[in-house]
């Protein structure tokens, strides 16, 4: 039988890495994977890893094991729609959601019958840009579960757009509901070439990024090519719903906003905005770093542990790292 996870040559997965599937309300199997930390590490819990729209784990192996050198067990699954997960729309490049409710509803199936069976107690949550705003939007849920979280670069606006959120929250909801959900709200390419890395937005690392660009080159069913105009209605209508007083009141999870200064795919300063308004929140702006944290150069990455080695407790930095960490090219 064929192991349900795929490695490159400069993206091997974690030792311990364990994949398989598990089926959502509706029906639709959905891709996790989990990873114990090493025998001789003091162990301190689970951190369920969330990752952002157009992901795989694939690309999470050197989070994987960063968490697992801090002697966390990590758990996490691809988004319907996306990575190794169910694709919803016969065109399978098509980033789609019929409901941003459905994320939460895969969530809570996946807390329920893998994570919290299966995985050592307390729970932490990280949690990138997409993955971050699922996390937020099942606070309810996650309230007497987890701990803490720490939320990275999260969706809570778009950084570049000829309107504003809200002017294209309705217009986006409009075209979807006349036929139009399936069209894509913006198309990017499947494929990376590598002379694409001098204009992007995502990270300072050459290296880094010529690797995660060899995951959907190796094994490009893991990609999609683009949002739906479904997705960003949803998704949008989803940072809508969270950003009232009820929820900012109803909100008691410790959170820690790790934001990047240099953000041009999501809107830094709609995290800030939104920080400030939970109690139970704090903030850290990276400056000059690109929107993903976790896969930027080891400048900025050192910054985003250290304060993850402070907020969430028993975490303590590796006192050697045995791999040779990446560098910008």
């Amino acid at each position: 039988m064929t192991k349900p996870f795929f490695e490159t040559e400069n993206n091997p997965a974690p030792a311990d890495l364990q994949a398989g599937f598990f089926q959502s309300a509706d029906g639709f199997q959905l891709r996790y994977a989990l990873c114990a930390s090493p025998k001789d590490t003091p162990r301190q819990g689970t951190i369920i890893l969330l990752h952002g729209r157009n992901e795989a784990f694939e690309k999470y192996y050197e989070t994987i094991s960063d968490l697992n050198k801090r002697g966390f067990c990590v758990a996490t699954m691809d988004w319907r729609g996306q990575g190794g997960s169910f694709r919803m729309l016969k065109d399978a490049e098509r980033g789609y959601v019929r409901n941003f409710a459905d994320y939460r509803s895969d969530f809570e199936i996946f807390l329920k019958t893998i994570v919290m069976p299966d995985c050592p107690p307390p729970f932490y949550i990280l949690a990138h840009s997409t993955g971050a705003l699922i996390a937020l939007q099942s606070h309810e849920m996650l309230q007497s579960r987890i701990r803490r979280m720490v939320l990275v670069s999260p969706f809570l606006g778009l950084a570049r757009s000829i309107f504003s959120d809200r002017q294209l929250r309705p217009l986006a909801t409009v075209l979807a509901c006349t036929g139009f959900g399936s069209r894509y709200a913006g198309k990017v390419p499947l494929q990376l070439s590598p002379e694409s890395f001098a204009r992007n937005p995502l990270t300072h690392d050459q290296a880094r990024y010529l690797r995660n660009a060899a995951i959907t080159r190796d094994q490009p069913q893991l990609g999609i090519a683009g949002p739906t105009i479904q997705w960003l209605a949803q998704t949008l209508k989803a940072i809508h719903s969270i950003n009232n007083p009820q929820f900012y009141e109803r909100f008691s999870i410790p959170t820690l906003f790790l934001v990047p200064g240099a953000d041009r795919v999501v809107d830094g300063r709609a995290a800030a905005r939104f920080a400030g308004k939970l109690r139970s929140a704090s903030l850290i702006t990276i400056d000059g770093a690109y929107h993903e944290l976790l896969q930027e150069s080891d400048f900025y990455r050192e910054q985003v542990w250290a304060a993850f080695d402070a907020f969430i407790p028993g975490s303590t930095a590796p006192e050697q790292i045995t791999e040779p960490a990446l560098t910008e090219v």
